[in-house]
């Protein structure tokens, strides 16, 4: 597939919007805190089994403004489109309300065979160049796990070198590398470990509301350690929850003025799902709007 022509000149330009703000790839508004935080759809459970045309359709229905399509779900957005099909999907989210706002896929980089972390590394450059070519902005891949058989920190350094390679890469395409918390990787020390050695402006964190966020000295303390380094979009599950604090969640954000997209990545399956996202929606307006004190 041809590569976009890009220059040295316009390299450092991306690189160098990636250090203005939270998201690598956000578009500065104006106006009171909170204002810049917008709710999306992970297509996982609530999305898997619409097709791209429903997708967008009850999206737009219950107000959600941008949505991350996973890998392997009905809407098929995946790499073996052609170039007509991806400009196909590139069109279709352009005359809607909704923003495509990149893929999620299941790359992970801590293996302790490089070959593995190798084949990893190939596939996420596969959908860095469909997000370019669908009009996405991002691609979110995972650490995922911490093999026993190596000491901790030669697998967090070993996922932060990948992640650069594969930051250098999408910078050509203007796309943002988002590292989920996950797996067997979710204490946030060690994710600010990891993003110390990618050190790569357009890979950003994807905070993923995980029990392990309350830990220690709790939820302000470790959001601390990633705030900087916040992508364009984080993930949060239905609220409200009993074991989350979502609210303090949004106020953190609002403090931190962040620039970029809410995304509900939902654990159950409503019978209607549009009705509950719209529901989400709001609750999350809600917060914000609390948060923010208006």
């Amino acid at each position: 597939m041809k590569r976009p022509f890009v220059t040295a000149s316009s390299r450092r330009r991306f690189l160098a919007l990636a250090t203005t703000s939270l998201g690598a790839l956000a578009i500065p508004l104006r106006g009171a805190a909170g204002n810049r935080i917008r709710f999306g759809l992970v297509t996982y459970m609530w999305g898997a089994d619409w097709d791209l045309e429903t997708l967008i359709r009850n999206c737009g229905t219950a107000g959600v403004s941008g949505v991350e399509l996973r890998v392997d779900h009905a809407h098929k957005v995946d790499p073996s489109l052609s170039g007509p099909a991806r400009a196909a999907v590139k069109a279709r989210f352009a005359d809607s309300p909704v923003t495509l706002l990149g893929m999620g896929t299941n790359f992970e980089f801590h293996s302790a065979d490089p070959a593995v972390v190798r084949k990893n590394l190939d596939g996420a450059k596969e959908f860095v160049r469909l997000s370019h070519d669908i009009g996405g902005t991002g691609v979110k891949v995972k650490p995922n796990a911490l093999p026993k058989e190596v000491p901790k920190e030669k697998t967090l350094n070993q996922i932060g070198r990948a992640l650069a390679e594969l930051g250098r890469d999408a910078a050509d395409f203007g796309q943002e590398i988002r590292l989920e918390v996950h797996g067997g990787v979710t204490d946030l020390g060690d994710i600010r470990t990891v993003m110390a050695t990618a050190a790569t402006p357009n890979v950003r964190v994807c905070w993923n509301s995980n029990q392990p966020d309350l830990a220690g000295d709790g939820l302000e303390a470790n959001f601390a350690k990633v705030k900087e380094y916040l992508g364009h979009t984080i993930h949060v599950r239905e609220v409200p929850a009993p074991d989350y604090p979502y609210a303090a969640l949004a106020k953190l954000l609002v403090k931190a003025d962040y620039d970029g997209y809410v995304c509900l990545e939902a654990s159950s399956k409503p019978a209607d799902r549009v009705g509950a996202l719209t529901a989400q929606r709001i609750a999350w307006d809600d917060l914000v709007r609390a948060a923010s004190g208006n």
